[in-house]
């Protein structure tokens, strides 16, 4: 099988740097960030209806889409910088020099615009001609040096555009990126004005000194993380044989689902998150062509943000990764029967309470994590990319919101994703990418399931 994705008709690959005046920065990966460093890139996608000729787009919105993203850089310098990989006992650290750059591709591509933003299945290859590729990392005999961030920007001519983010794990998180990415859109809507970002309270805190590690999680987790694995994530292998289809739940969906799981567990209050990860965890398990036995172990994974839960505090806008990671588990029987979303909703619901809650603070154990989601490796595992707290929807370049948001990260693993609804106020959207014969059986499930809530 062919290692390259599809590839789209670049038009133009651009280098943009932060303004000359932008100061040298060097930042110490913490054990949040560490935790990230050998992870697959992470891929997001907004589509954005945007009629244009080819000439508008190369002589009016492109300039002006250059020059916003080096104004906003202003304030994200370690996006245009690198990840430094000692090859030695000392700890990786990000690092922005001036010159460091990133690179923006310009692409144009004749798919099908209106098929690739529908919620219906879609071949998963043929989003990546819009999926910008990090550069190789550089070795030498003294370190791995890393790309943090590359961008795109593919036209659909008279029909609509398609940003592309892929960025290193380990230089921030959701938060981190996305905050970013509203920046960027705020400086390219009002004139490429970046007193913008400050007066929108976008602006990124960089303060590490922040970030108490009393229990030594950094050294613990670099320490582990130099024994257990190699300095490079595995490539993406096409064809992925997988399609991607949008499941959509509206804001009356999700209250009944709430309700339902009331019903079933009359002390449990879930929350939107809990009840829609329960949902999908429990459909995804009934559809099962070939269910493992009754009592066999299925996990639920995902990370929550600690910002506000760390002693003391770190500020929202901090930029890095800031994630506590969180795992629920059930027996793959009690998924599949007729309580099935009551049971997944409590053991979301349990692991929240036990991690985030927890009354010692929610890095209590943390330096039992890496070895605990370790032994998770070749078991029966689920998880969620996002979190219905990013809208991603209200981002607007100047073009209006986008008409569709895609994550094509879940294609290496087996996440959702997870966003508010475009279309229904409170609701939410649920991406998977799965093998056709998987995804049509999900669907038949996940509809019949709602009808009968």
């Amino acid at each position: 099988m062919s290692s390259l994705p599809p590839s789209p008709v670049v038009l133009e690959r651009c280098i943009i740097q932060p303004p000359p005046h932008t100061a040298e920065l060097t930042l110490p990966l913490l054990h949040f960030d560490i935790t990230w460093l050998y992870f697959h890139p992470v891929h997001r996608l907004l589509f954005f209806n945007l009629p244009c000729s080819k000439s508008h787009f190369l002589h009016s919105i492109l300039p002006q889409i250059k020059h916003s993203l080096t104004q906003t850089l202003s304030h994200f310098p370690p996006l245009a910088g690198k990840i430094v990989h000692p090859l030695t006992s000392s700890r990786p650290f990000a690092r922005f020099s001036p010159g460091d750059s990133l690179t923006l591709t310009v692409a144009e591509s004749d798919h099908d615009f209106s098929h690739l933003t529908a919620n219906h299945p879609r071949a998963a290859d043929d989003f990546y001609a819009c999926v910008p590729h990090l550069p190789p990392p550089v070795h030498s005999s003294d370190d791995v040096v890393f790309s943090v961030l590359a961008l795109q920007i593919t036209l659909f001519p008279e029909h609509g555009v398609c940003l592309g983010f892929t960025n290193h794990h380990a230089i921030g998180d959701a938060s981190s990126v996305v905050q970013f990415i509203k920046a960027w859109a705020a400086v390219n809507k009002h004139a490429c004005d970046a007193n913008l970002i400050e007066e929108n309270s976008l602006l990124p805190s960089f303060d590490r000194a922040a970030v108490a590690d009393p229990g030594g999680l950094d050294s613990l987790y670099w320490n582990l993380m130099k024994k257990s694995r190699a300095v490079e994530s595995p490539s993406v292998t096409f064809p992925l044989n997988k399609h991607r289809t949008t499941f959509v739940l509206t804001c009356d969906d999700l209250c009944r689902l709430k309700n339902h799981v009331q019903i079933r567990k009359p002390d449990l209050r879930p929350t939107t998150f809990a009840a829609t990860c329960a949902f999908v965890w429990s459909c995804l398990a009934a559809a099962e062509a070939a269910p493992p036995p009754e009592d066999e172990p299925e996990y639920f994974c995902f990370a929550a943000d600690c910002r506000g839960r760390l002693r003391p505090p770190l500020p929202a806008g901090y930029f890095g990764n800031c994630l506590a990671l969180v795992k629920a588990e059930a027996a793959s029987g009690a998924l599949r029967g007729e309580g099935g979303v009551a049971a997944a909703a409590a053991s979301i619901a349990g692991a929240i309470e036990k991690r985030v809650y927890n009354e010692k603070g929610i890095l209590e154990g943390a330096e039992e994590w890496p070895m605990e989601f370790g032994k998770l490796i070749g078991k029966r595992l689920f998880g969620v990319a996002g979190s219905p707290r990013f809208d991603l929807y209200d981002v607007d370049y100047g073009w209006g919101r986008p008409r569709k948001f895609e994550s094509p990260s879940i294609d290496s693993d087996t996440s959702m994703s997870l966003c508010k609804s475009r279309d229904f106020e409170g609701g939410l959207e649920i991406g998977l990418s799965r093998p056709r014969k998987v995804l049509d059986a999900f669907a038949a499930v996940f509809d019949r399931s709602l009808k009968n809530l």
